[in-house]
């Protein structure tokens, strides 16, 4: 894909937006916040939805309580001081795994083909957790669909969730799901080529946004980016796919 040229791009959270529950019609959330605080979506805007509302939506809660850890689990869990129930999770949800020092944290190749710290699995509180969309591009794709019938916008939807490198300290925000925008963009300039996770920057501007913990606030619009649109999906750019 030939990158189009972008200058200058805005980007804003859409707030105060209420709390989820499970089941709940993300898209219509969405409009309903839209509505109350007078923002129109145009043609071409981007809007970047934090992972854990789509799990919220999707109804992807794992009770703690019915979680049996294993002897693995439980050795990690005293290694890293994550209690043994999110251990097994994240062992249920990957393919394999290190540890970035000696104590964590756990960096987790996910069953889908993302590397992603502790699998993407997101506490709920110190009974609960969330686990990752079924099927991220899928959820993205649903999403940018209703959203598109319920504003008449065509925009583009990228699923974005905390990360942590093995490398450094703390987290930054990548893609995980994507619709509407495509996850790879070529740059040429002076005759060199190169091929850029775009879906990824997108999701990185939209989490200076969003943060990481508290904000409150789980979707950003970004408008003014040059991008073409594209239902690769996020898998389509993965080394290691299911």
């Amino acid at each position: 894909m030939t990158a189009a040229p972008t200058s200058g791009f805005s980007a804003f959270a859409l707030e105060p937006f209420p709390e989820l529950q499970p089941g709940d019609d993300l898209a219509g959330t969405i409009t309903g916040v839209l509505d109350r605080t007078g923002t129109e979506l145009r043609d071409g805007d981007i809007l970047v939805v934090a992972s854990k509302v789509v799990s919220i939506a999707e109804k992807r809660y794992v009770d703690l309580a019915s979680v049996t850890p294993g002897p693995e689990a439980l050795e990690l869990s005293a290694k890293t001081g994550k209690p043994a129930e999110i251990v097994q999770l994240i062992l249920d949800s990957s393919s394999d795994y290190f540890l970035a020092t000696d104590k964590g944290p756990i960096i987790a190749r996910h069953t889908l083909g993302y590397q992603l710290t502790s699998a993407g699995i997101d506490r709920a509180g110190t009974e609960g957790a969330w686990l990752l969309p079924v099927d991220p591009d899928a959820s993205a794709r649903a999403l940018r669909d209703a959203l598109i019938t319920y504003t008449g916008s065509h925009v583009a939807v990228v699923i974005a969730d905390s990360d942590g490198r093995a490398d450094r300290r703390g987290a930054t925000v990548i893609s995980i799901g994507a619709a509407g925008v495509g996850s790879l963009r070529t740059t040429e300039h002076a005759g060199k080529r190169q091929e850029e996770t775009f879906t990824d920057l997108i999701a990185a501007a939209a989490g200076i946004i969003l943060g990481q913990r508290g904000r409150g606030a789980p979707v950003a619009v970004l408008r003014g980016i040059a991008y073409e649109a594209s239902d690769t999906g996020v898998a389509s750019m993965l080394y290691h796919r299911p």
